[in-house]
């Protein structure tokens, strides 16, 4: 064992050996212990012979990639200063690329000593244990990154703005999928197959989201009643990929699976979990962080440093205000974009991540960080807008590099169609893409991601079909999950062979993904959501990796997914459904515009809007005919005498009454195509001089071209 260098941080292999850094600013020695190929047996032990501004690091002369590896940590035992070093404790590298092997649930993980303590002590974290843990740790394993160029991949650049976004499960989505080899289901090959890929073509998919690929494990708790954490949001590894999804055990897998999208036309965004780590509060194990600087990695209580600040609802928070950790996340973001190639990421609880001492901040310093990071500062930022801390929601408030999970929408929508009274305002903001939330503050309408569902809470079926949640497989009696929902029934609880109750939870479905897919924004769509995929009521399914979870291909709704398919198409094919900015009522032909009415064909007016029990509405959505993606002064129109505007209009009915709609008075060229409808799969010509009658809970789409309708609202 050499000196070594103090950069990079982790392990690095060359021609003659390998070296290795970790960052420790409380440790009095680190120990490097290698392991055989299986990584059960113990070979060898070195100490880290240097210590440069507390990164500890040594060359291993001789070694090469493929070596197994972890750390064992000393250090003073002082939980109640917020120090818990144990060196019986075998501990993960931050920054491994590779894990191998399992962790077993088992005493020795934990560094106290919790057997022999009544479990009500206050005293249970204490006492320090001396069982070696090594037996039911996995380890770390050396990669050579040289070999990531073998997967060569070419970025896409997708516009934000022209994004659909499909969030999945790795495994979920291809476990059952019949099309697909069965060693290659649940894996990241299996997203590369050209069967996945035909369908996320076929749907008009951009950009693929996924649920926690990073190294994750499954709490106690869930092992001890069979379960495992199934959606990932409990990380351990922010460089390497989750060994159960690796087929052949290759890291580069994942790139291999991101090269093959990209062909496709389809980014991948990773859902990234930086906000806690799976070692959970002062009771939980000891993995890696704890062990090897636990004053450093998390956020403690400063009144009383044996105890961490919760602000995720996870047992801990990890300390971004610490430059090294602030590094770690850095680095890890880095890697994820220029070796494994992906296009951006959606960060879990990111409330978290923008804390400071007093509190959060749209200033702070990971933000900044990101914003002139050379690497991250062009790839897509997307916040969930909220943690469980004081002050944590914080929708609107994040800085202009950052879309945002708009929850406000989802809300909204589901309400709406639900037949909540007093809406068509909210209604209007939310489809309008949300300017009252991010316009102030300089941010397009693609700031706002939108969704009707994501992996947390009901799918679209079962939000139309449960009034109640019914978690009772989880094993917290029913106790978990949201509890409102914004959901209905329609008559009968979970599944029913009633015809007419069928029939209107489908049309509720077309017309929820309709509003998700006509608004202005960035769409999210939810995995299964178009297939009719149930999980029987459960909304809190994060321990259920079994057929409840995952996508039944041989059950698909054909019909629903090719009405997803045409909305999509129509979203592609009408630029202002995507526009950069958000579009305001203006008296230029040259601009795209806004126009609300009444089912009785007038402009809305203030009364109109104030009509609580109203739930009908029709909007019209036009812009010039030639109207680009992108303005630039080259395709700016010339100004001159008004030119035909394309328009969209849309009739909306949330009632549970079926009503009479009649067509703006509008110039228009030709008759009103019925371009689709939530009650059939309409592509006719409508006489705009008589009335168009739309059943309960129902829509319809229709395109014209007419004379700019901007100046009537």
């Amino acid at each position: 064992m050499l000196a070594g260098k103090p950069s990079p941080l982790g392990s690095t292999v060359d021609d003659g050996g390998v070296n290795f850094a970790i960052f420790s600013a409380h440790a009095t020695q680190v120990v490097l212990c290698v392991f055989d190929q299986s990584g059960t047996k113990e070979l060898a032990q070195y100490s880290l012979p240097q210590c440069t501004r507390q990164v500890w690091h040594g060359y291993l002369a001789g070694a090469q990639a493929g070596l197994c590896y972890g750390y064992r940590v000393y250090g003073p035992w002082e939980p109640e200063l917020g120090h818990r070093f144990n060196p019986n404790k075998l501990l993960l590298d931050p920054y491994a690329k590779k894990l191998v092997g399992e962790v077993i649930e088992h005493p020795a993980l934990y560094a106290y000593e919790p057997n022999g303590h009544d479990p009500k002590s206050l005293m249970l974290d204490l006492t320090m244990s001396d069982t070696d843990s090594a037996p039911f740790m996995a380890k770390c394993q050396v990669v050579d990154l040289n070999m990531a160029h073998l997967a060569p991949i070419t970025a896409l650049n997708t516009p934000l703005e022209q994004t659909i976004i499909y969030e999945m499960h790795v495994k979920g989505f291809s476990q059952l999928n019949p099309e697909i080899s069965p060693h290659l289901r649940g894996s990241f090959s299996a997203l590369g197959e050209p069967a996945s890929i035909a369908y996320l073509q076929q749907l008009g998919i951009t950009a693929v989201e996924l649920l926690p690929v990073q190294a994750f494990l499954s709490e106690a708790f869930l092992t001890a009643k069979g379960l495992s954490n199934y959606w990932g949001y409990n990380s351990i590894g922010f460089f390497a990929p989750h060994s159960a999804y690796l087929n052949r055990g290759d890291i580069f897998e994942f790139r291999e699976m991101v090269s093959k999208l990209h062909q496709a036309g389809i980014e991948v965004i990773l859902d990234v979990v930086y906000n806690h780590t799976a070692e959970g509060n002062e009771l939980g194990p000891s993995y890696s962080f704890r062990g090897i600087d636990n004053a450093s990695y998390y956020r403690l209580n400063q009144a009383n440093p044996r105890y961490y600040l919760n602000d995720t609802g996870c047992g801990n928070t990890l300390n971004l205000n610490h430059p090294q950790v602030l590094t770690l996340v850095m680095d890890s973001l880095r890697y994820w974009v220029q070796v494994m190639g992906v296009d951006g990421f959606r960060f879990d609880l990111a409330t978290s991540l923008g804390r400071e001492a007093y509190g959060f901040d749209k200033g702070a310093g990971f933000f900044d960080a990101l914003a002139q990071d050379p690497v991250l500062s062009h790839v897509k930022l997307i916040a969930e807008p909220w943690d469980i801390g004081p002050g944590g929601y914080q929708l609107g408030n994040y800085p202009l590099a950052f879309s945002e999970w708009n929850d406000r929408f989802r809300d909204t929508m589901r309400r709406f169609w639900r037949g909540d009274i007093g809406l068509l305002p909210e209604f209007a903001h939310r489809f309008h893409g949300s300017s009252d939330l991010f316009e102030h503050s300089g941010r397009s309408p693609s700031a706002s991601i939108n969704f009707i569902t994501s992996h947390d809470g009901f799918t679209l079926l079962d939000l139309l079909s449960y009034q109640d949640r019914h978690n009772l497989d989880n094993g917290e009696k029913n106790r978990d999950g949201h509890q409102e929902n914004f959901s209905a029934n329609y008559g009968v609880e979970g599944s029913t062979s009633d015809k007419n109750i069928l029939a209107c939870r489908a049309r509720q479905q077309r017309n929820l993904l309709s509003c998700l897919l006509l608004s202005q924004g960035v769409p999210m769509l939810c995995a299964g959501d178009e297939t009719g995929h149930s999980q029987q009521g459960n909304n809190n399914a994060y321990c259920q990796d079994n057929p409840l979870t995952w996508l039944d291909w041989q059950e698909f709704d054909q019909t629903l997914i090719g009405f997803v398919a045409r909305l999509i198409e129509i979203r592609k094919a009408f630029p202002a459904l995507c526009a950069q900015k958000f579009i305001h009522n203006s008296q230029s032909s040259t601009e795209p515009s806004f126009a609300w009415f009444s089912r009785q064909g007038e402009v809305m007016t203030k009364s109109h809007w104030s009509e609580c029990h109203n739930k009908t509405l029709i909007l019209v959505l036009s812009a010039p005919k030639e109207y680009p993606l992108q303005q630039t002064e080259a395709n700016q129109p010339s100004s001159g005498e008004l030119e035909p505007q394309q328009a969209l209009l849309l009739m909306l009915n949330a009632d549970d009454s079926a009503h009479e709609f009649a067509f703006p008075q509008l110039a228009t060229l030709a008759p009103w195509q019925c371009l689709l409808s939530s009650e059939t799969a309409a592509n006719e010509d409508v006489d705009a001089t008589a009335q168009y009658s739309l059943m309960p809970r129902s829509l319809g789409l229709f395109y014209g071209q007419i004379y700019q309708a901007g100046e009537l609202n």
